[in-house]
């Protein structure tokens, strides 16, 4: 009986923590991102490589279909403006199957980019092969990589900040403090934190 108990209690104590596991399979911090080649709205290939004078890259794994990614497109539009030109630009990627989402087909990207002048690319991961890599696992999910000789290093997973419901009541800017933290040749304050939005269509 006590045995049965313990063994309860233990896949109890599994169960819960799996479920605050921030991240899945994939990158962790400290790891160098493969480059990828996907492509883009405007029909051309995108890879990290073609940003020969970026410091580094802040990835979005994003979509039009659902609604968080929906209410944080206007910061991330903000985010590529504040930082491209400092060499950290947004490439934003979308993973979701467009069989099961047709709304995130890449007509429809195309319309979206159009539409909310996106001034960043809009990837399809038209195989699904890239979000895996990264260990995406919601719509949207942020990775924050700073070049160096090594390769493109993932120096931040998670939120792009605390408040998706509201930009004018956030408190902590995830994303912000990261890229601002590696620019100012420092460590970033919070690594890790979890991603809010729609699980990807597979």
């Amino acid at each position: 009986m006590k045995k049965s108990i313990k063994l309860v209690s233990a896949v109890l104590v599994l169960i819960v923590m799996s479920a605050f596991t921030i991240t899945s399979d994939g990158y962790k911090i400290g790891d160098i991102a493969e480059d990828f080649s996907l492509e883009n709205v405007n029909g051309e290939m995108v890879s990290l490589s073609d940003y020969k004078d970026a410091k580094g890259f802040i990835v979005t794994f994003t979509c039009n279909t659902c609604p968080f990614a929906v209410a944080y497109e206007d910061r991330i539009i903000a985010l590529d403006q504040k930082y491209a030109s400092k060499g950290y630009p947004v490439i934003a990627i979308m993973p979701n199957n467009v069989k099961v989402k047709p709304g995130d087909n890449l007509d429809a990207m195309k319309e979206r980019a159009e539409s909310k002048g996106f001034t960043f690319p809009y990837l399809i991961d038209a195989d699904q092969s890239v979000y895996p890599k990264y260990g995406a696992t919601k719509t949207p999910h942020m990775f924050v990589l700073q070049k160096t000789k090594k390769g493109n290093v993932v120096k931040y997973i998670g939120a792009i900040d605390d408040n998706y419901k509201d930009a004018s009541s956030v408190s902590t800017k995830y994303v912000e403090d990261a890229v601002d933290a590696l620019l100012a040749g420092k460590e970033v304050p919070e690594k890790e934190t979890k991603a809010i939005g729609c699980t990807i269509k597979v």
